[in-house]
C-alpha cells in the first residue's frame, strides 16, 4: 500500500498517511475521475470503511482529499452517525488530522499560508476556497478548460454534462449564469472549470 500511495501523494506524507489508513482500517480505492467529487467515504454493509479518491488529482489535492475523507470516518466514529457531514465535529477532526501534514517537506511554500488560512475553518470542499483552489490547480496537468472568471460577460460556455450557459454578472463571490436551453439562472464559483465556446 505504501508503494501505491507514493505514486499519488508527496513522498514525505506516505508513512503518516499509511498509518492513518491502517489505524482506521480503511479500504482505499483509487478510482477514475468523477467530475462531481474528488473522493468519498462510506461504511460498507460488512462494516468495512471504504474511501475512494480520484486517481487524476495532483499529489497535494489527493492528500487533502484522503485526509478529508478519513476525517469523516473518524468524526462519525467519535461523535456518532447523526452529526452533520461537514459540521463542527468534522471540521475539528479534519483540522487535527491535517495539522501534522502542513509542513514544507510536504507542501510547497506558496501553498502553506493558503492551507493555514483554509484550515482555520475548513469548507466542505477545497474547491469552494477560490484562492486555495486556484493555487492547487497550478499543480494539475494542463488542460483546455477555462475558469468562469476568465469567461467574458455574455460569453457562452459548456459544462462537462453538455449544458450550455451564458455568463452573467458577478454577485458577491459567485457568477450568475443563464442556462441557454431553459432560461434558468445558476450560480457558479469563479474557479469552476468550463469549456469556453468561442
Amino acid at each position: 500500500m505504501q508503494e501505491i500511495l507514493s505514486k499519488y501523494i508527496p513522498k514525505a506524507a506516505v508513512i503518516s498517511s499509511f498509518e492513518l489508513i491502517k489505524q482506521h482500517n480503511v479500504h482505499l480505492k483509487i478510482v477514475n475521475e468523477r467530475v462531481t467529487r474528488h473522493g468519498d467515504y462510506r461504511k460498507m454493509p460488512n462494516g468495512q470503511h471504504q474511501i475512494t479518491v480520484n486517481a487524476s488529482l495532483n499529489p497535494y489535492r489527493f492528500l487533502i482529499t484522503l485526509i478529508h475523507e478519513i476525517a469523516h470516518l473518524d468524526a462519525f466514529s467519535r461523535y456518532g452517525r447523526f452529526i452533520k457531514p461537514h459540521g463542527k465535529e468534522w471540521k475539528l477532526t479534519f483540522q487535527q488530522l491535517m495539522l501534522p501534514f502542513l509542513r514544507p517537506e510536504i507542501f510547497p511554500n506558496q501553498l502553506l499560508p493558503l492551507l493555514a488560512l483554509h484550515f482555520k475553518n475548513p469548507k466542505a470542499s477545497s474547491d469552494t476556497d477560490a484562492k486555495l483552489s486556484l493555487a492547487l490547480k497550478q499543480y494539475d496537468p494542463p488542460n483546455d478548460k477555462n475558469y468562469i472568471f476568465e469567461i467574458p460577460l455574455g460569453g457562452t460556455f459548456r459544462l462537462y454534462n453538455g449544458k450550455i450557459f451564458e455568463r452573467g454578472n458577478k454577485r458577491v463571490k459567485r457568477y450568475e449564469c443563464l442556462e441557454v436551453a431553459t432560461g434558468r439562472v445558476y450560480l457558479f464559483n469563479p474557479n469552476a472549470e468550463v469549456e469556453f465556446l468561442k
